[in-house]
């Protein structure tokens, strides 16, 4: 069987509750995988198991070969065993399986060894084998065994067969049985060669050619020996004997054995051969009772060792007196107590496996990161440091949830698809809030624009598409049966919907001609049936027939049947009744809508023109990144000469530096002389010395000299570096530029991948899926202001999927501490079940969420950097929803106080924020 993970890959056995309903209901429709013969009870678990196995993670045992899915592991294996049995010799097959059957040995190295020593100098009739002749070999074929002391074969014949002979001459009957005890691995081997010498047995050999044939080749030279050409006899000892090493070896054998036999895990438990194998050669499957009994007696003689380990020694003391003879009764007696005993000792041997493979895992040799997120754990350092242990704990009140599964998917992904895609269906974006709270709305009257452009504009796109000549959805009506549920039978139905929306390609076009309710129907017949769309019967009969026992609305329609006899329930007009449609129904017709649309020709070319997008703005994004590198480079450069010329970083200096070394060297002009200078002033007066008053005008002028070269060097050094500073700040100004401009190509970039493909923003260590789907497609993240926009304005979170739960099994396998993990890093109550939604929409949680995140991890780091990159937004965006709800509730509460004097319930809705949406991009308001 292949191995994932070096386990091996054990087939799901049917359920008890399955196998307790097909006993109740033979008949009942289940799931078969036919290449390995597993039964499903729905194609949730069939689907998920074909996944698995689908996955390039499994190892071909026999060969070692990694990589591979189940299928072609399987394949792999059962080539080489098919291998393997061709090549061993068939006549070897029923001895060795005779002789391994019932052994008890710990490892199947030792058995190989032991079943090699004893078959290698033993041969048997028919079996294709070397001859050693004067130290050359040929092939032969064994046709009859003579053991020791048995009456030696009639002289060899060195001539060809007659023509009338077979090819290959029938072995004769053995007078005796060869090889009688050669093969009984419990009697030691010198013990056996010493009754049954291999090397005395004699072989009577039929020279063969090396394709198989007795005939000589017609091109063999006549020099050859008589006994050599192929078709002679001859009669040889098991010295000069031997056979291919592709047919019998060591590692041949072991791969036989380990392919033909299997072992309990229990205490000393025996090699069995396979049922199906032991009776197809002939070997015992009963183990005889005398075998039973050797085994148990290796069995408590293994217990007992293992007693004798962990029992102290007993102190010495007097000899024993003799025991006195005991009844059978009495040793039956004592062999039952032995065996409770024993099964005791098994099951505390069973409960100390149990408990060492629970145990605390040995500390593993330190990893480097990041690695497999399962891998990774806290160190006591940062536990201490105060990072996050546990995963905050993210809303499960979604919308429509409580609907049923699925419902709240649909209900999210349906709108995504109108928000993604609202350029080619002419369709403004709105809010999720604002779908939901469309999808709501109950009433005829005001009727809601938000429901009505998103249903035509999705019809729209359908309305060139080829539909099927003949309706499916009448077609499936007519071969559906009528069940209880049924309030109006599929004769009625057919009848009803025969003339309703038969144009409404047409009545999509003239605003006011057909109802768009009216054209859903018309759509639905030309596209939808039972088996694509199951909730298809339920949903024409509630907007064709009153299936309440109401009387009609006031603004209800004038019924369009005169006769209303003729039906068993009242007829409706489809838009009276699609309000009061439940919100499931809705969300199903606009997915359903919504996967017909995403095969239409325009949303196909709308994506086309993304990629061609995608590309160009990959090739903007390098010029950009080109463009910064070379600022840099300009900003180091002015930096480096700037700094060599003037000794200080450009940076540093300011306008006020400028005149700093002028004013410097003023004050030095101005600066008295020294008292030096001033005492040899005194002391030429007093002497009424002239040269010494001409030497100081010389010293004072070559001192005024140096000062203004001083000061025109630092003129020159400030302007050097004013011109740097400016410099400078240009570069500095054109990356910042460069930076909002690659900015903007990111935002492109989301939003146009978002609609090539959608994928989470990664997965946490729980193979958590994380999904923000604001700045998508559609869907913009800055308005025109500079002000945060947001669609959903929360990040949501998905269980794993089942391909991703397989994994986290399978790693559960291995370490056994995956559950104990997530119920102490997620708690219980905050564990989501496969493809179960919740969401972060508070601010302060998505904070907590990123600091629980450990980007040591593969899957986390990712996540991590992901969110880094767009936290900015993010987090705007949820508090942009959060301060719209406020200001909601806030007016909301407003209009109560101020309800019954100047307003309406009308009035009110009317002012609801998804009352007040219009679609800007609509060709009739275009027009």
């Amino acid at each position: 069987m292949p191995t994932c993970r070096r386990k091996r890959v054990l087939l799901t056995e049917p359920s008890p509750q399955l196998l307790a309903d097909l006993e109740a209901e033979p008949n009942k429709e289940v799931f078969y995988l036919a290449q390995t013969g597993e039964i499903f009870p729905d194609y949730e678990s069939y689907s998920s198991r074909l996944s698995f196995y689908k996955t390039k993670q499994f190892q071909c045992d026999v060969t070692g070969k990694g990589g591979l899915d189940f299928f072609q592991a399987l394949d792999s294996e059962q080539q080489e065993a098919r291998t393997l049995h061709a090549r061993f010799p068939e006549q070897l097959k029923g001895p060795v399986l005779r002789a391994v059957q019932w052994q008890v040995m710990g490892r199947l190295d030792h058995l190989v060894e032991a079943v090699f020593d004893r078959f290698k100098d033993r041969y048997f009739d028919g079996e294709r084998v070397f001859i050693d002749l004067n130290g050359e070999k040929f092939w032969g074929r064994i046709v009859k065994v003579v053991p020791p002391g048995a009456t030696a074969p009639p002289t060899t014949s060195t001539k060809r067969p007659r023509a009338s002979s077979s090819a290959q001459p029938a072995p004769s009957a053995t007078p005796t049985k060869v090889h009688s005890i050669g093969g009984d691995l419990k009697t030691p081997i010198d013990v056996v060669n010493s009754k049954d010498d291999p090397a005395a047995y004699v072989y009577q050999i039929h020279m063969i050619d090396e394709a198989g044939n007795h005939t000589g080749s017609t091109g063999q030279s006549n020099g050859d020996h008589p006994k050599r050409q192929p078709g002679s006899m001859v009669d040889v000892h098991a010295v000069s004997m031997s056979r291919d090493r592709l047919a019998f070896s060591k590692s041949i054998l072991r791969r036989f054995i380990r392919d033909c036999v299997d072992r309990d895990a229990a205490i000393a438990s025996p090699w069995t051969v396979k049922r199906a194998i032991a009776e197809r050669y002939g070997v015992e499957v009963d183990m005889p009772e005398e075998t039973r009994k050797g085994v148990d007696e290796i069995k408590r003689g293994e217990i007992q060792k293992r007693r004798k380990v962990a029992t102290p020694p007993k102190k010495e003391g007097p000899p024993a007196k003799k025991q006195k003879k005991i009844s059978a009764e009495e040793r039956a007696q004592m062999l039952k107590e032995e065996e409770e005993e024993l099964a005791l000792i098994e099951a505390e041997e069973r409960a100390r496996e149990l408990a060492m493979a629970n145990a605390p895992k040995k500390k593993k040799k330190p990893v480097k990161f990041p690695a497999e997120d399962m891998d990774v754990r806290l160190t006591e350092k940062e536990k201490k440091s105060g990072a996050s242990l546990v995963r905050p704990i993210p809303n499960r009140d979604l919308p429509f949830d409580s609907c049923g599964p699925g419902v709240f998917e649909s209900f999210l992904m349906s709108w995504n698809f109108l928000h993604v895609f609202s350029a080619p269906l002419n369709l403004s974006t709105f809010t999720l809030d604002e779908y939901e709270h469309a999808l709501r709305h109950s009433t005829t009257d005001p009727p809601c624009a938000l429901i009505t452009e998103s249903h035509q504009a999705l019809m729209s796109v359908l309305r060139n598409q080829q539909a099927a000549k003949h309706h499916p959805a009448v077609v499936s009506l007519m071969n559906t049966e009528d069940g209880p549920e049924d309030v109006v039978s599929s004769e009625e139905l057919l009848r009803r919907i025969e003339d309703v929306g038969n144009t409404w390609e047409m009545g999509l076009n003239a605003a006011g001609r057909e109802p768009w309710e009216s054209c859903l129907i018309g759509c639905l017949k030309d596209y939808a049936s039972i088996d694509t769309f199951p909730r298809l019967r339920a949903i024409l009969t509630y907007l064709l027939f009153d299936t309440s026992d109401r009387p009609p609305a006031k603004n209800g329609r004038a019924k369009v049947e005169p006769e209303q006899s003729e039906w068993s329930r009242p007829l409706a007009e489809p838009e009276d009744r699609y309000p009061t449609l439940p919100v499931s129904d809705k969300i199903a017709i606009l997915a359903y809508l919504a996967d017909l649309g995403i095969a239409s020709k325009p949303i196909h070319h709308y994506m086309d023109n993304c990629e061609t997008k995608l590309t160009e703005l990959r090739k903007e994004k390098i010029e950009v990144n080109r463009e910064k590198k070379n600022l840099a480079e300009k900003m180091s450069a002015v930096v480096e000469k700037a700094g060599v010329a003037g000794g200080d970083d450009p940076m540093q200096v300011d306008e006020d530096s400028a005149g700093s070394d002028a004013e410097d060297s003023a004050s030095l002009l101005a600066a008295p002389l020294d008292g030096s200078e001033a005492g040899s002033s005194a002391g030429g007066a007093a002497r009424a010395a002239t040269g010494t008053m001409r030497q100081r005008l010389l010293r004072q002028k070559a001192q005024n000299h140096a000062l203004a070269k001083q000061q025109e060097l630092a003129k020159s050094k400030n302007k050097g570096a004013a011109a740097a500073l400016a410099e400078y700040r240009r570069l500095t100004d054109e990356v910042a530029k460069q930076d909002r401009k690659l900015e903007n190509i990111e935002r492109e970039f989301r939003k146009l991948l978002g609609v090539v493909r959608l994928r989470p923003m990664g997965k946490d260590r729980f193979y958590n899926r994380i999904w923000w789907l604001d700045g998508l497609g559609g869907g913009n993240l800055v308005g025109s202001s500079g002000q945060a926009l947001y669609g959903a304005g929360r990040v949501f979170i998905q269980g794993a999927s089942e391909i991703d739960r397989e994994m986290l099994g399978v790693r559960e396998n291995e370490d056994g501490d995956v559950q104990e993990r997530r119920e102490a890093e997620e708690t219980p109550e905050a564990m989501l079940k496969s493809n179960e939604w919740a969401v972060y929409d508070d601010a302060d949680q998505l904070e907590e969420f990123f600091a629980w995140l450990n980007p040591k991890g593969n899957r986390e780091v990712v996540l991590k950097n992901q969110l880094f990159k767009w936290w900015d937004h993010i987090i705007a965006g949820v508090r942009k929803r959060q301060s719209d709800a406020t200001t909601a509730v806030k007016v909301l509460d407003a209009r109560r106080s101020t309800r019954g004097r100047n307003s309406s319930a009308v009035n009110e809705l009317m002012r609801e924020p998804y009352m007040l949406w219009t679609n800007k991009l609509s060709k009739q308001s275009k027009s």
